[in-house]
């Protein structure tokens, strides 16, 4: 299955361009005309539910807030500022691949070292709502 994304404009384009070549269909802030302006993350998220697009960010903390503010949303992904981004974009492309939707739902893609291995290994944790 793939997805619809809004890149928040803090997304680097490496990782933009891993998800689009996996199928997914990503929108970024500077292609919506909306970069550089301050926009608040209230209204990014509103704008891309609006538009049927889930983000996806590096902006963890003002993205969980409003995930728990249950305020509704198409979806939030974040992800963790780290320079393997091909490996972040095939993590969440693997873990999508079992998803139908996103609406609601806030996914965080984490990095977790694992002992006697020089390369980091990723994996997704779901954040619920109180």
């Amino acid at each position: 299955m793939t997805f619809r994304f809004y890149a928040n404009e803090n997304l680097p384009a490496e990782l933009v361009i891993t998800l689009r070549r996996l199928g997914h269909d990503v929108l970024t802030s500077y292609e919506a005309g909306n970069a550089n302006q301050g926009i608040p993350d209230e209204q990014v998220l509103t704008t891309a539910t609006a538009d049927n697009r889930a983000i996806i960010t590096l902006n963890r903390d003002d993205f969980l807030a409003l995930h728990r503010s249950g305020v509704e949303h198409g979806g939030i992904v974040v992800c963790k500022d780290d320079k393997d981004l091909q490996g972040i974009g095939e993590v969440l492309h693997n873990y999508l691949t079992t998803q139908e939707t996103l609406q609601n739902r806030l996914l965080r893609v984490l990095q977790q070292n694992q002992r006697g291995s020089g390369q980091p290994v990723f994996t997704i944790r779901e954040y619920s709502r109180p």
